[in-house]
């Protein structure tokens, strides 16, 4: 969390470069390749994520994400690493929602909500109970055997009951900490159901053609994301209330940086309900993939490959 927060910082400061990603959609349909590259000064990181996205491997033993987290050196471009992009995706995605959660939810929130049972369930609870003390955790999945193996796998792990419910609605019910982590298309947490002062984190959805709250529930909330740009061009859940002329551009209050800068107060009243609009950026990639690598060296683990005489990499 601190890692994705000292990047959201330097992005912040205008002291990195995060263009929007680019995509290609393959002609079978089955998935896209998608490529996020980008540079910061603190800590020097230059690199690109290229991941395959393939929605039909939930379920099996693949990840939907499956890449690669590639390093160069700031000063002379030489490969410096190539790290697997879904265990950094898992994990810098959970921590971000994680910064958010310090910065926008209630200091007594513990009553949390998890919809969805793949890899992003998993590290949003591990991050959850790390931003508050969680007392309570419900789940759902549409797919009961795949959301009861989670309420058990997790339940074991974290030494807290994961409660699998029958519905959405009933996951949500009276929760004041709520992560959607689905491959859905179509809204799956409504407005409705969100109680008074709730904080949540959306960190399904990571295109314009898709969402996973409807129109009421960013209607209710104070939203804020992790890049400004990101979300005006890629995200569901904000672009199709505005396109509905339900929020005007204003409704985004600004980035995780602006706030972790001093710039913007995050919650202001215990009432109100706060959303973080997770895309997932590159900064976040680079922060995570250059703390890893050096662990890796500080520990001597990975393995070193010469690629063009140049002996300076893990693979």
């Amino acid at each position: 969390m601190d890692l994705v927060a000292g990047a959201l910082k330097t992005l912040g400061e205008e002291r990195a470069q995060n263009p929007l990603r680019s995509g290609m959609r393959l002609a079978s349909g089955k998935g896209l390749l998608g490529t996020m590259p980008g540079a910061m000064e603190e800590p020097p990181a230059l690199g690109l994520k290229v991941v395959a996205v393939f929605p039909g491997n939930h379920g099996t033993k693949y990840d939907s994400h499956q890449g690669l987290v590639v390093l160069f050196d700031v000063e002379n471009g030489a490969p410096v690493a190539v790290l697997d992009a879904s265990e950094v995706t898992a994990i810098r995605t959970g921590a971000a929602s994680g910064v958010a959660t310090r910065l926008l939810a209630r200091e007594d929130a513990g009553d949390l909500a998890i919809l969805g049972s793949g890899v992003q369930a998993s590290s949003h609870l591990a991050a959850m109970r790390v931003a508050r003390n969680v007392r309570r955790v419900r789940a759902f999945s549409p797919n009961r055997e795949r959301l009861e193996a989670f309420c058990a796998r997790e339940s074991e792990r974290h030494g807290i009951e994961v409660e699998a419910c029958e519905t959405a609605r009933a996951a949500v019910q009276g929760a004041d900490l709520i992560c959607t982590t689905t491959s859905a298309k179509e809204p799956v947490l409504f407005g409705e159901w969100i109680a008074p002062g709730a904080h949540v984190n959306a960190a399904g959805s990571s295109v314009k053609s898709t969402r996973e709250l409807d129109t009421t529930a960013v209607v209710r909330s104070r939203l804020f994301v992790d890049r400004r740009e990101s979300t005006v061009n890629e995200a569901g859940d904000y672009l199709f209330p505005l396109e509905e002329g339900a929020i005007t551009p204003e409704h985004v209050v600004g980035e995780l940086g602006d706030v972790l800068l001093g710039k913007l107060p995050g919650r202001e009243t215990a009432e109100e309900v706060t959303l973080f609009k997770s895309l997932g950026i590159a900064v976040e990639d680079l922060a995570a993939a250059h703390y890893v690598v050096e662990r890796a060296r500080y520990a001597g683990a990975g393995v070193e490959v010469d690629i063009g005489g140049l002996k300076d990499g893990f693979a």
